[in-house]
C-alpha cells in the first residue's frame, strides 16, 4: 500500500511539473488542489504532497491560507541552468570519450543520420525527440550514474526552450552539425576536444536565443 501511495504521488508530481515546465501552467497561476485532483482522477492528498515537493524545487510557492502559485522558470534561471549544464555536459563528454562503446557510437551516428533527414523535412517534433535521445546516449556513455541523473533533470527543465529553438531550421541544422563534431571527437577518444565541443554546443543555444530575443521563448 505504501508503494502504491508513493508511486501515485510521484506520478502526480511529474505531471504537474511537466505542465509547469511546458508552459501549460503559467507563472503566478493558482494551482487548485481540487481542480488538479479532478483532472488527474486522484484525491487532493497526492496533489498536496506534489505541490509541497514542487515548492522545494522552487517551481511553486505556497502562501498559507491562500493557495499554491506557479513560480516557473525565469530568464535568469534558464541562463544559470545552461551555464551549469555546459560545464557538466563538457565533463560528461570527456568521460564518454574514455568509456563509450562501439554500440553507443553506432547509435549516435544513426541518430545524426535520422536527425539530418528530419531537419531537412522540417519535422521539428522528431528533431526534438532525436535530440533528447542523442543526449541520453551521451549521458549513459559517461559511465557515471550521478552525472546522468543530474543532466537528465537539467535537460528536462529546459524542454520548453529546446522545443522553441529546435523548431528554428537554422538552429536545428547547426545543432546536428555540432552533434556530429562531438561524435567525431568521441570516435577518436579525444577527451579534451569532446569536452570543448560539448561545452560550446550547450552555450550556443543561449547565444542563439540572445540573437533572436527572449520574447519567443516565453511567448510574450
Amino acid at each position: 500500500m505504501g508503494e502504491d501511495n508513493y508511486s501515485l504521488s510521484s506520478r502526480v508530481f511529474r505531471t504537474i511539473r511537466e505542465n509547469i515546465l511546458s508552459g501549460k501552467y503559467e507563472p503566478e497561476e493558482e494551482l487548485k488542489e481540487k481542480t488538479i485532483g479532478e483532472e488527474l482522477g486522484v484525491s487532493r492528498t497526492p496533489v498536496r504532497e506534489a505541490l509541497r515537493q514542487l515548492e522545494l524545487e522552487g517551481l511553486v510557492t505556497i502562501i498559507p491560507n491562500k493557495g499554491a502559485y506557479v513560480v516557473g522558470i525565469s530568464q535568469k534561471d534558464i541562463r544559470d541552468i545552461y551555464e551549469i549544464r555546459s560545464r557538466l555536459e563538457g565533463l560528461c563528454a570527456k568521460w564518454a570519450a574514455e568509456n563509450i562503446t562501439k554500440e553507443q557510437l553506432d547509435e549516435l551516428e544513426e541518430n545524426i543520420y535520422l536527425s539530418d533527414f528530419h531537419v531537412e523535412k522540417g519535422n521539428s517534433e522528431q528533431v526534438l525527440e532525436l535530440d533528447n535521445r542523442f543526449h541520453e546516449i551521451l549521458y549513459n556513455s559517461s559511465g557515471s550514474r550521478e552525472m546522468r541523473h543530474i543532466l537528465v533533470d537539467f535537460h528536462h527543465y529546459l524542454q520548453r526552450v529546446r522545443k522553441v529553438t529546435l523548431a528554428e531550421n537554422k538552429r536545428a541544422v547547426n545543432s546536428v552539425s555540432e552533434h556530429r563534431k562531438i561524435v567525431e571527437a568521441l570516435k577518436l577518444h579525444d577527451a579534451d576536444l569532446a569536452e570543448k565541443l560539448a561545452n560550446e554546443h550547450i552555450m550556443n543555444t543561449i547565444h542563439n536565443i540572445d540573437s533572436h530575443g527572449w520574447d519567443h521563448v516565453f511567448g510574450e
